[in-house]
This record gives C-alpha cells, structure tokens and sequence, in this order.
C-alpha cells in the first residue's frame, strides 16, 4: 500500500467514507446486552464516527439512536428513560425505540406534530448477549450473518469487549499475521521444554512459517506452514486463519475442529476499536497447558485488567494497562528472558504493539515483507469490496447471502506434504465438529489421496 487515498479509504469510516458505508451495509455487535437495563440508565455509543445511545425500554426493547433530541439538539443522555421510551428533560419531547416521537407535552394539543418528528434510530436485535445493530439505508435490514459462533446458544458461548485505542484495520491486523506469534508472545519459550502435542510445540521450533494466500467469499484466508518431523516421516504443520467481512477475523491458536470461534473489530471511530470476541466453550488444549516443567508459559497470565466503566463516549470496556503506564511493561521480566515482552497477558501484548503505533498505522513508513502477505491481501480485498460498493451499490460479499460465513474455520493441524493447501483445509472443515453435535477428538492429520 503506497496510496495516500488507499490508506484514506481503508481507515476512515464516519458517514460518507468509503469504508464506512460498506461496513454500514452489515449487522454490528456493538453493546452487551447486560449493559442495558430495562429503564435503566442510557449509554454512551461511539460507532462508526457516529455518537449514539443506546437504552432498553420498559418492555424489554433495545433502542440504539442518534443522542440529539431532533428539537434542539440536546443530548439525549440526559434523558428519562421512561414508560417504553426515552424522554428529553429540555422539553420533555418522547422517543420510543423507532425513534417515533410519542409526546409533546411542551407543545399546545391543537399545534401537536409529533407525528411528522423522528429521532435518527436504527434498527436492534438482541443474539447471544449481544446487541447487534444496522446502520445501513435499507428500509429491511439484511438478514443477521452466519457467523458460526453467533449463531450457539448463548450458554454455549463466551463473550468478551475489549476496546482499543487504534483504527480498527491496525487492530485486526494483529489476527491475521501469525509470524509475531513466535517472538511477541513465545520469544522466551525454549523449544525443549514445550512437551508433545502442546498447543505451542511447532511455534515455537520454527519462528519463521511460509504463506499461501487467497481471496474467499467471505474475505482472505491463510494457510502458514512448517516443515515438522512426526513418527519419522514429515508432516506439514498448517496455520489458517480469515478475514471476514467488514471486520472479523478468526484465529489459528486453536485445534481445527474444535476451534469455534469469531473477533469482529468494530470501529468506534477512525482511532479507536471495540474488541468483540466470541467463543465456544470446547474443550480443545490451550497455550496456558503445563510445559515439561509443571509451569505454564510464562506472559499468558489468563486475564487483563479492566478500569470501571465510564459513561463518556470511549469509556468502556478498557484495559488498566495503556501507553499511560507503559502497559505496564515489567523491564526486569523481559531482561532475564521470563516474558519477551515483558508484558504479562497475551492479549494485552498485542493491544501493546498495535496502539504503540498511533491512532492510525502511517503506511507509507512501512517495509511489508514476505510474512506479510495476509496483511496485504486483505487491505487490497477489504478496499476493492468498498470501493466496488461505492460505485455499484450492489450488496456487498455475505450481506444478502450470510451463509457464506459458514464455510470459514480457523486453527492449525498437521497434513500429509503431498496435499494441496486447499484441500487439506477443505477436508478440516468437512470433518470439523458442529457444536450442536458431540465434538469429535481432534484430527491431527489429513492423509494424502
């Protein structure tokens, strides 16, 4: 990417940018369902450039709308959220979850024209804990996508928020580049200690995987591969992982079929992210299973720190640690070689590099090389789909046919050397388990034909 227009057009997502109506075009988890009680306080939505609220009403429903009364323009985070409808305190004027206007009472009756007067709202599902919300023009919302994890029972499913201080490409970027796995969270990790059949048993031997790439219907795909002895014969260790329209990614730090998974970075704006990670409660091995020693790796401690929840327009769901306190790099840690980094969460190691960047990666400072094949792929793939949008206004990939979510899985396995990439993905997902059926041992080798 050389193009300041590229860049522009990639980052940029408020109304009227490029990427910002394609991603309108699409649902968007964008607040926890537990974060809305019924007449309960509002709260404060940042998404896509636009400053929202968000409320449940008496009988249960989401409302996500513009925070300007359409009277004055005051804030509607002020409002009294009241009898199925928020209400403006400047002058009283009520707003059910359409955005309908309801009441007047500031209004003499025989003047009365609430029915002409709508607050700027858009339509809100509930699924999986979620409030999933449409941005787009149409007058009938898409059908919600197929993304696998979103579509289990929600006892099923974790769900996790993390926001970030970054554009949301820098942000996903991060999923979709597996070479950094082996220095930002494994540099310190001894090859010899890691016992057969660890989740890191090849990472961490061959620090530097080759790539095969492609564009999918759903987005870009993966495949990084090693050469690994196994039983005296060698076997490919494969690494696939997606990008998902408009902004999910899937992963490859979980066995193949029981690796159910999604992470969509929402843009709350140009520079800042919502993390929004879904995943299947299986039972696959993890990064943090013991090594030789009994210990587990070290800076895989389980979980970050959150500071409470603020009710201003970025302040949910943050990390303690951010550039204020340095990530709260422990120096002597990554001296003596305990942690690489010296950072002590994996996913706060990757929140670490990503925001060190800026608001927003300058990518004309860039030096892309060859592990940088996926970062490529998907800038390319992710603007041709806007952009092509932008000038056909035809629907763009997995809107109108959301299945096509369905065919994309992530994780790593090992593969006969004579298969093609493609077809040993393809035989994965044919014998991947379904999680409403019995999850299936995983398979640690694709034969060849």
């Amino acid at each position: 990417m050389k193009a300041a227009q590229d860049s522009e057009d990639l980052t940029r997502v408020g109304p009227g940018t490029v990427m910002g109506e394609f991603m309108r075009q699409y649902w968007i988890p964008a607040v926890m369902s537990g974060e809305l009680a019924a007449d309960g306080e509002p709260v404060r939505l940042a998404l896509l450039g636009e400053k929202l609220i968000a409320f449940r009403d008496t009988s249960g429903r989401v409302g996500v709308m513009d925070h300007r009364c359409p009277h004055r323009c005051a804030s509607l985070f002020l409002g009294r959220n009241e009898h199925d409808g928020i209400r403006c305190v400047y002058h009283g004027w009520k707003f059910d979850v359409t955005g309908r206007c309801v009441d007047m009472p500031s209004v003499p009756a025989h003047q009365d024209f609430k029915d002409r007067v709508r607050a700027k709202a858009y339509p809100a599902v509930e699924r999986n804990g979620l409030v999933w919300v449409y941005m787009g023009a149409r007058t009938e919302p898409p059908p919600l996508p197929m993304v696998e994890v979103s579509l289990l029972p929600s006892d099923q499913v974790d769900v996790v928020m993390t926001q970030r201080r970054c554009n949301w490409m820098q942000a996903l970027e991060g999923d979709i580049d597996t070479s950094h796995f082996g220095f930002l969270h494994v540099g310190h990790l001894d090859p010899s200690e890691v016992p057969p059949g660890h989740a890191l048993e090849h990472t961490a031997t061959d620090r530097a995987p080759q790539y095969h790439v492609r564009d999918t219907p759903w987005g870009t795909s993966y495949g990084a591969y090693r050469r690994v002895p196994a039983g005296g014969d060698e076997r490919i260790y494969w690494r696939f992982a997606n990008y998902m329209f408009p902004f999910w990614s899937q992963t490859p730090q979980g066995e193949f079929p029981l690796h159910v998974h999604a992470r969509a970075w929402v843009p709350m704006d140009d520079e800042h992210t919502m993390f929004v990670f879904l995943r299947w409660r299986s039972s696959m091995r993890n990064v943090r299973d013991p090594l030789k020693d009994g210990n587990t790796l070290g800076g895989s401690r389980p979980r970050a720190e959150y500071l409470p929840n603020t009710t201003d327009w970025t302040g949910r769901w943050r990390l303690k640690a951010d550039e204020s306190n340095d990530w709260m790099i422990d120096r002597e840690a990554q001296r003596t070689n305990r942690i690489y980094t010296g950072i002590d969460n994996i996913h706060l190691q990757d929140q670490a590099v990503t925001e060190s960047m800026g608001g927003i990666t300058d990518h004309a400072f860039e030096h892309l090389g060859p592990g940088d094949l996926m970062i490529a792929r998907t800038r390319r793939r992710a603007l041709q789909a806007a952009r092509s949008f932008r000038q056909t206004g035809a629907a763009p990939p997995g809107v109108d046919d959301p299945q096509v979510f369905l065919q994309s899985r992530s994780g790593y396995f090992l593969a006969d050397p004579a298969v093609d990439w493609t077809a040993a993905y393809d035989a994965q997902v044919a014998r991947a388990a379904r999680p409403a059926e019995a999850p299936p041992q995983a398979q640690e080798s694709v034969p060849a034909k």
